[in-house]
């Protein structure tokens, strides 16, 4: 049974995109000098396209493919925030590490061109 069982044709296309956009992130995290730490984390409460560490911070990041930068940082709803943040509660509990870990919350967005854009900081966890 595929696992595009049930999806539209635009779906899978999207899916793949972003894949190919999650790849190109931890590419472009990795030449940066963050090392990267889990990809596609998913549990029951929510997800995480990339964890990674810069110097004694772990970061949680959102990978986003859009057309402009705007329109992807007007994508990430307060919703989908907090499923984010507690997954990444579940990733540090996971990894035994105390939930007063140095921690931030990022986007890397590609725009039509596949140009990457690194939001450092693109929300809290107070949901702001």
């Amino acid at each position: 049974m595929s696992k595009f069982r049930g999806r539209t044709k635009q779906q899978t296309k999207a899916h793949r995109f972003g894949v190919q956009a999650e790849k190109l992130a931890a590419l472009y995290l990795k030449a940066k000098g963050y090392r990267i730490l889990a990809t596609r984390y998913r549990v029951v409460v929510g997800e995480i396209d990339i964890v990674a560490r810069s110097g004694e911070t772990i970061v949680f990041i959102e990978v986003k493919r859009r057309q402009n930068l705007a329109e992807a940082l007007h994508s990430l709803q307060p919703r989908q925030q907090a499923r984010i943040i507690r997954a990444a509660e579940h990733w540090l509990a996971e990894n035994d590490l105390p939930l007063n870990t140095d921690c931030r919350f990022d986007m890397m967005v590609f725009s039509a061109y596949l140009v990457p854009h690194h939001v450092k900081n693109a929300f809290a966890t107070d949901g702001t």
